[in-house]
């Protein structure tokens, strides 16, 4: 049972079973349900649960007990009995009190695009709020500029690409400042798309010599889109050209071309698309189906100095990312992040992406329902990888600790009890074993992983 669920409902296990308390096990639940228990109402019921749960395990400690006795008097009459011997009202206050946040007016930068879909929806779909947060999303022009303003502290927290965090943590490219990942802001979500006059040119190895746009160095589109090149045979530093290009402004260049192609987020892909200057050559769930893609990030100094503003920060973006993680939401989040002030992009183009019922830009109209998906736990494998490829591009230099950057980093075991909290199940590890492009990856052995590349840059 989850510590939030109700304490009297005598078919509810406080102890065994899963944390929604509907399932024999976690395996169960898992199953059945995903990410799609529902949050409780409010926070002042959720400090209740909390507070009254405490007090019903402490009376009763075994379940057949706190059953038997719910079932002969029901849960009014115990509410009220428990109420008059112990101050559920006063306990409840204070236990509130201890877990207000420090700091209710936070300012959450985010660049225009839908990997950031948790983190804009939270505000205009009210989750921020919920949790009693009062957040002003800031949408900003690029990943360099939401990297420099959140270590200048204008913004409290904000929307990164996965890689970003590590390198910030470790000085690439900038002075080494420790942040850290509670939540992933979305899976897949990406797309290598070709301008229209290179439709004869869907086999990589007649790309010699293209330009491809990427968003940032720090980035999981360089990443997949040099080890899609690589694989095919080109080494994606002498072979091709690749630029860093701010998301909203790559269409432009495709226009103009300035670009042969990108590997993007998926409303860029889509708006090419849309616009009639580009097709998609591949979704990024082909070359690794399930790999992160952004990231919900914060300083350590901003987590240790206002831990509770952090954790209902984090609350409302896994609260919001579960909502995302339905379909049935899709088209009414599509409507919510369109505006100007969001992504300001067609409702259409949105709901092509959310949905994964899309134009291709070749005459044809495709259906994947896992194009972009959404889940926020921060895999430390995840970590692992992002960092055997820092070393295979010759971003990190030397010896790397692997395991401890990606536990200091991506905050796995936070998130595992905050979700747990929420009513919602993490997986029972935070490492796993992939496969990208058929080649599986294992974290425990990461530079036996590098040293098997055979397009790398010299150590």
């Amino acid at each position: 049972m989850s510590t939030f669920d109700n304490p009297f409902d005598p078919d509810r296990n406080l102890r065994a079973g899963c944390v929604c308390g509907q399932h024999r096990s976690a395996a169960e639940h898992e199953q059945a349900t995903a990410l799609h228990c529902e949050p409780v109402a409010s926070e002042e019921k959720r400090y209740e649960g909390v507070v009254a749960s405490a007090v019903m395990r402490a009376m009763f400690p075994q379940d057949v007990a706190r059953r038997a006795f719910l079932k002969s008097v029901g849960a009014s009459t115990a509410l009220a009995a428990l109420t008059q011997f112990f101050p559920l009202k006063t306990a409840t206050e204070v236990f509130a009190q201890a877990g207000a946040p420090e700091k209710k007016d936070l300012k959450v930068g985010f660049i225009p695009i839908t990997c950031a879909t948790p983190i804009i929806m939270a505000a205009p779909m009210g989750f921020y709020a919920k949790h009693g947060l009062n957040v002003e999303v800031v949408k900003t022009a690029g990943w360099a500029v939401i990297r420099d303003k959140t270590i200048n502290k204008e913004y409290d927290a904000a929307h990164m690409l996965a890689p970003m965090p590590i390198a910030i943590s470790l000085g690439l490219g900038a002075n080494a400042i420790p942040f850290a990942v509670p939540a992933i802001e979305n899976i897949n979500g990406q797309g290598i798309v070709l301008a229209t006059k290179h439709k004869d040119k869907r086999d990589p190895k007649d790309w010699k010599g293209l330009k491809f746009a990427i968003p940032f160095d720090y980035s999981m589109h360089n990443y997949l889109l040099r080890y899609y090149l690589a694989e095919h045979g080109l080494d994606p530093d002498t072979d091709v050209q690749l630029r860093s290009v701010p998301p909203p402004e790559m269409v432009a260049n495709l226009r103009a071309d300035n670009i042969d192609g990108f590997l993007a987020p998926d409303n860029i892909c889509q708006r090419a698309i849309y616009d009639g200057v580009g097709f998609m050559h591949l979704l990024s769930k082909e070359i690794w189906d399930g790999h992160p893609c952004c990231s919900f990030a914060a300083s350590r100094e901003f987590i240790t100095t206002a831990p509770n503003s952090f954790a209902a920060l984090t609350r409302a973006i896994v609260d919001a990312t579960a909502y995302a993680s339905k379909a049935e939401n899709r088209k009414q989040i599509a409507e919510a992040i369109a505006p100007a002030n969001y992504i300001n992009a067609p409702v259409t183009v949105l709901e092509q992406v959310l949905t994964g019922t899309y134009a291709d830009g070749l005459g044809g109209v495709k259906t994947d329902p896992k194009r972009v998906d959404f889940d926020p736990f921060p895999w430390q494998s995840f970590a692992v990888w992002m960092l055997t490829q820092m070393k295979r591009w010759g971003q990190i230099k030397g010896d790397v600790d692997y395991k401890a950057v990606a536990e200091q980093v991506y905050l796995a075991t936070d998130t595992k009890k905050l979700m747990t909290e929420m009513g919602l199940t993490p997986p029972a590890s935070s490492y796993k074993s992939f496969a990208v492009m058929g080649k599986n990856f294992d974290p425990a052995k990461p530079e036996d992983y590098v040293a098997s590349f055979k397009i790398r840059k010299a150590s």
